[in-house]
């Protein structure tokens, strides 16, 4: 077997491998800009927990229309958005830090969501939400996680200085303009949209996975943040490509192999990552050498 048969013959021969993957290239060109900005600010958990805290809006949506696009990525903005401001709210109103306030919000979401889809749907309709359909991505969907990623991108482009300040120097940032508080709701938001278009292809619970996987993977191999953006959009997508191969020859499901692609890919960096990697901090350094 030819490593055309092996590697393109089945998205040249299946429609719905092609409608998966431009669903994957999508979702990589919105989630690796996202992810790596989520782990510059630590907030990787944070987004976690909001990947969690769509599900019960997405679950009402669910309850209301089916497994209806419009009213399940609506319930989902609303859920998500509600938690974010929620939590921050609780955190500056009580003595509570923001990490806490957030899981006791995702914790709570995330029971509700199952409760609510287990009470109406199915056992196929509960993993269809949680682990999502990305082998089953439709027009609609499709435009609607295009849309999401163009709008990310573009958004990005016109906050970029203020996010890469506040990742630097918050209190600088704070003193000489007030971009920052704005800059990062707007960048919430983003995170919302990314994990709603993520929730329909790869479901709650694996959605945040394709967002930080590629961005903690891309950190062991390049520093220079342009550079960081552009190889953990590579890694999404390829490893996007990699699980829907291994789902199309093993059987496996697609959004979990997707994901383990990526964690692989992680752990191999990990290893012989040359920016901070375990191998790279064991050898011996030049005299003076960072």
């Amino acid at each position: 077997m030819t490593p055309y048969d092996l590697l393109v013959s089945p998205f040249v021969e299946f429609e719905f491998m092609r409608r998966a993957l431009v669903g994957i290239f999508a979702l990589s060109l919105g989630a690796g800009p996202v992810g790596v900005f989520l782990m510059l600010r630590r907030m990787s958990l944070t987004g976690d927990a909001m990947a969690h805290a769509i599900l019960p809006g997405a679950a009402i949506g669910f309850l209301v229309s089916g497994l209806d696009l419009a009213a399940m990525t609506i319930g989902g903005l609303a859920a998500g958005l509600l938690v974010a401001v929620g939590a921050g709210v609780v955190a500056r109103a009580t003595e509570i830090k923001e990490d806490a306030s957030m899981a006791a919000f995702y914790l709570v979401s995330l029971a509700l969501g199952v409760m609510i889809v287990s009470l109406k749907g199915s056992n196929v309709d509960l993993l269809h939400v949680l682990f999502g359909t990305v082998l089953g991505l439709d027009d609609p969907t499709l435009l609607l996680v295009a849309g999401i990623a163009s709008l990310t991108l573009v958004t990005l482009a016109f906050i970029w200085r203020p996010l890469v300040l506040e990742c630097v120097d918050p209190t600088f940032l704070a003193s000489v303009s007030r971009a920052g508080g704005v800059s990062h709701i707007i960048f919430l938001a983003l995170v919302v949209m990314n994990l709603v278009g993520g929730f329909h292809a790869l479901g709650t619970l694996l959605s945040v996975g394709l967002m930080m996987l590629p961005a903690a993977t891309a950190r062991f191999w390049v520093r220079d943040l342009t550079a960081l953006v552009v190889v953990a959009t590579v890694i999404a997508f390829v490893a996007g490509v990699a699980g829907l191969l291994i789902s199309y020859y093993v059987g496996a499901p697609s959004g979990p192999a997707i994901i383990l692609v990526a964690g692989a890919a992680y752990a191999v960096s990990v290893v012989f990552g040359p920016a901070g990697g375990v191998l790279s901090r064991l050898m011996p350094r030049r005299h003076l050498e960072a």
